[in-house]
């Protein structure tokens, strides 16, 4: 039996070099979203939806019906436009169960309580979403936060920040909860995947030499070429690598106000809090 083929379109959020994703069912014209960026200017606070509903327009024109707005992992980068998605189409907003953990250790940072309809739904793995004449498989892949989810539909797989572009390699692993080890185990769950399986990618950050953006590359390219996990690279060889990379990097710059509304699934409070720490 062939193995279906949704249509996909991916929307690139410059701001925040995220990609936010419609996929659809050809024949029924049912719909998800998955990973949509709210547009905020942390500097004065200003927040609009232009970005997303860009993608929702593009939607209606399409005569989509979205059932889904789906979230891959809290994010750190950009702030989550899913309430904006339910708002204008009524789908339904769904996360990996492993938020709870990212509540858990952030929720009293902000004096936030998490609420039961902060989600519709919460998944774990191998937990399946109808989409029309086709269906999502929900693939647990810990690693970049212990929440991390990836979405299989048909032959398209949506990876989060698990995997980049294979010139680029793979997402950071030092948030709380996050492992470098989990990462490895989790990308070469994927990349079992037959070769042929489209992957598209959260972000893309433009390797230097490579001429433009792109998010879209397959397993079997990233299975020969990625520079951090193709085959012959070992776990010992992948921790070590992926640790002293994370020991270079900066804290995101959009990370203590995409916590405050990611972990609530998209809601943006009035206020955002700045906690402050004092260096030793």
């Amino acid at each position: 039996m062939a193995v279906q083929r949704p249509s996909v379109e991916g929307f690139f959020h410059k701001p925040s070099n995220t990609i936010s994703y419609l996929v659809w069912d050809s024949g029924s014209r049912h719909a998800a979203v998955i990973d949509p960026a709210l547009d905020f200017c942390a500097a004065s606070g200003a927040a609009a939806t232009d970005s997303v509903d860009a993608m929702l327009d593009r939607a209606d024109a399409l005569d989509l019906t979205v059932d889904w707005s789906l979230e891959t992992h809290v994010h750190a980068d950009h702030l989550s436009a899913a309430r904006r998605v339910a708002e204008r189409t009524g789908a339904k907003t769904a996360i990996g169960a492993g938020v709870a953990k990212v509540q858990a250790h952030f929720g009293p940072m902000f004096d936030m309580v998490p609420q039961p309809d902060d989600f519709d739904r919460l998944m774990t793995d191998g937990d399946v979403l109808p989409l029309g004449g086709m269906s999502i498989q929900v693939i647990a892949v810990p690693g970049h936060t212990p929440a991390d989810v990836a979405y299989l539909a048909g032959d398209a797989l949506f990876v989060g920040d698990s995997l980049f572009m294979p010139d680029y390699g793979s997402g950071r692993c030092d948030f709380p909860g996050g492992s470098a080890r989990s990462m490895y185990r989790s990308t070469r769950k994927l990349l079992s995947l037959p070769d042929e399986t489209r992957m598209f990618l959260c972000h893309d950050y433009k390797t230097p030499g490579r001429q433009g953006f792109a998010w879209e590359t397959s397993v079997g390219q990233q299975r020969r070429m990625n520079v951090h996990l193709r085959e012959g690279v070992s776990e010992d060889e992948f921790v070590a690598l992926r640790e002293a990379r994370d020991r270079t990097l900066d804290v995101p710059a959009m990370l203590l106000p995409a916590l405050q509304v990611n972990i609530r699934g998209g809601r943006v409070p009035d206020m955002l809090r700045l906690p402050v720490t004092w260096k030793d």
